[in-house]
């Protein structure tokens, strides 16, 4: 089970280090950008698991009120400067702290998977209640649902830990939450120390598309 005061402490340790190895050119950065642009003008979005505030909420910024959360004080900080025109929420995502129907969409990537799986759900009734009716929802999940920790995450000595639910737990959580599944597709990460790892699996994390419907 996912201790998430473990992963925040080490979020807060990691700020730098996670910088250099994430990629802006990916794939998961072009549907990033077809989704910001599918939305209706100067939308609202959340950010939710911001990090560092790129791609997603410095993107998002650009076409609207984009709002960042976070549980990491260290990346909250790097947020600032990187997605400055944004705000900045510290929280939880499977009890976020805006009122209901508050987006027009909310986007979540590579931060599902650091919440314990039983919260999962709870996450994503969340991300519907403050979604507007027809919000939209992108996120990324695991295709395959595994538990796990690395002691030395990105050669630094700190700790990491994830709970991948897997595409198919994800694409009934999300119809449990009142979602309709627009669209979906797999994908390799977009960290670099990832890529060699993933090399005999071309599709390891699925990245959803969803409409709320009720």
């Amino acid at each position: 089970m996912v201790d998430k005061d473990a992963v925040r402490r080490s979020y807060d340790e990691l700020t730098d280090a996670y910088a250099a190895q994430r990629t802006e050119d990916g794939r998961d950065a072009a549907l990033l950008t077809t989704f910001l642009d599918s939305l209706p003008d100067s939308p609202r979005v959340l950010d939710a698991g911001c990090g560092r505030g790129t791609p997603v909420l410095s993107r998002a910024s650009a076409k609207g009120d984009a709002v960042g959360l976070d549980f990491s004080r260290g990346q909250l900080r790097a947020a600032a400067e990187n997605a400055p025109g944004a705000s900045l929420v510290r929280g939880d995502m499977a009890a976020l702290p805006f009122a209901d129907d508050a987006f027009d969409a909310v986007v979540a990537y590579w931060s599902l998977i650091h919440l314990p799986a039983d919260e999962h759900p709870a996450v994503l009734d969340e991300f519907a209640r403050v979604l507007r009716p027809g919000g939209r929802v992108l996120l990324s999940e695991g295709t395959t649902a595994w538990d796990g920790e690395n002691p030395d995450w990105l050669d630094t000595g700190v700790p990491m830990e994830w709970s991948i639910a897997g595409a198919a737990a994800t694409r009934e959580h999300l119809r449990e939450a009142g979602f309709a599944v627009v669209d979906e597709w797999g994908t390799r990460s977009s960290l670099k120390a990832d890529r060699a790892e993933e090399a005999e699996d071309r599709t390891p994390w699925t990245f959803f598309a969803a409409r709320l419907e009720s």
